[in-house]
């Protein structure tokens, strides 16, 4: 089975965008579990380690697979599932 990681970037304690983001992405994830496993986690964008890794300052941020795809704004449903899926065919 495919398996995709999304991390949802934002500040700790998570504003209401971070919040948003994340539940978009728990949402979506959901949907797919069937054919695709979507891990969903939450990094602090102001840590050394994510800042380094991904060099993002403005949050909500969106990284599928290691990769920034969304960036200070909260995505549809519709589109972040059809990003994960993209990803997910890429790494099959």
């Amino acid at each position: 089975m495919k398996e995709v990681k999304v991390e949802v970037l934002g500040p700790e304690p998570p504003c209401m965008r971070c919040q948003a983001a994340k539940k978009v992405a728990e949402k979506v994830a959901e949907k797919l579990r069937i054919g695709i496993v979507v891990k969903v986690e939450k990094a602090n964008i102001m840590s050394k380690d994510t800042i380094g890794k991904y060099g993002v300052l403005v949050s909500p941020a969106i990284a599928i697979n290691g990769v920034v795809k969304v960036m200070g704004r909260v995505p549809s449903e519709a589109e972040l599932e059809k990003t994960i899926k993209v990803a997910a065919e890429k790494d099959a």
